[in-house]
């Protein structure tokens, strides 16, 4: 019944239809990595408030030389959270541009902090609004405190489309956080990634806000996770339903399917018929004679009718003649 299967055509099907089934369960799973990656990302922001800090140096990499920042941690340890000491450099501070934070804009601003081995690491102590009208005025950021300060923050990986430097207000201005961009610019060697200021020691300006930090969307590649894998079993499951179809012949055209063998014969013609038809005829034919002869009774019998009328008056006359005559007898 299903030989079909081994003809070329349906070979190809066969071999199509696993092997965008094995590409969509591929892609199933890589929708799934991404998820459980952005659900730890998720976690790592939720626990920042109660987990405890780690060195800055066990999380990131050193730098080796000036002009190039060092290794990034990756997507698995954005948002970890970090403790570090050191001296600010106010010198070679930075403003970001164009950040908006409840709504408005302004700027972000990052400070060097230089630790004791010569490394520095960008320090983004937080969000101030631009000092007058328009939302490039120049901003009006707190003096960052002299002597030696400990810092407590998160991970933040690099800023990607780097766009250009410009000396600025007595600072470096920016657009886009992007260490491999800023690194050329600084006199020393820098992290490859730059850290979110939460806690301070001694205390932050209150002049800051905090940068808010956004959770990633896990739920959406998750869906997409399974969205791919459903599209995986309805391949296998739509070559299946057309081959029961080609098995059962309902893919034919309709003009090329077999007869049923249940299927009523045509109802023979009698052989008398012939015969019945030439009656019909001659009946259909003799019909005008008939009408004729019926024509001619009725016309006799309304004739017949008449002349007894006639009769019947013809002898009323005559009687009624003969009293007359009497009366005329009598009256003489």
């Amino acid at each position: 019944m299903y030989r079909f299967l081994l003809t070329p055509r349906w070979l190809t099907a066969a071999v199509l239809a696993v092997v965008a089934s094995v590409i969509m369960v591929m892609l199933g799973n890589w929708q799934l990595r991404r998820y459980h990656e952005r659900h730890d990302i998720n976690v790592r922001i939720d626990a920042a408030d109660s987990a405890p800090a780690v060195p800055l140096t066990s999380v990131l990499a050193a730098p080796t030389a000036q002009g190039t920042p060092g290794a990034s941690p990756g997507k698995a340890l954005a948002w970890t959270k970090v403790t570090v000491t050191g001296r600010y450099d106010p010198s070679h501070e930075i403003q970001a541009r164009g950040r908006t934070v409840n709504g408005e804009v302004g700027f972000e601003i990052l400070t060097p902090l230089v630790l004791a081995d010569g490394t520095t690491v960008l320090v983004d102590r937080g969000w101030v609004p631009p000092a007058g009208a328009g939302a490039l005025a120049a901003p009006q950021a707190p003096a960052a405190p002299s002597g030696e300060v400990t810092v407590v923050g998160q991970v933040h990986l690099s800023e990607s489309r780097p766009a250009p430097i410009e000396r600025r207000d007595g600072r470096l201005d920016t657009r886009r956080v992007s260490l491999p961009k800023l690194a050329q610019d600084l006199p020393f060697p820098l992290y490859g990634a730059y850290v979110l200021l939460t806690e301070q020691t001694p205390a932050g300006d209150p002049a800051f806000s905090r940068i808010p930090i956004d959770h990633e969307d896990a739920w959406q590649n998750g869906g997409y996770a399974v969205q791919w894998w459903l599209f995986a079993v309805m391949a296998l499951v739509l070559f299946g339903f057309q081959a029961r179809r080609e098995a059962r012949g309902e893919n034919q055209p309709s003009d090329e399917q077999p007869t049923p063998v249940d299927a009523p014969a045509p109802a023979a013609q009698p052989q008398d018929q012939p015969a019945a038809r030439s009656q019909d005829q001659r009946a259909a034919r003799s019909k005008p004679r008939d009408r004729v002869e019926e024509a001619d009774q009725r016309a006799a019998a309304r004739a017949a009718a008449r002349a007894a009328r006639k009769a019947a008056k013809s002898g009323d006359r005559v009687e009624e003649a003969d009293r007359r005559l009497a009366a005329q007898n009598g009256a003489d």
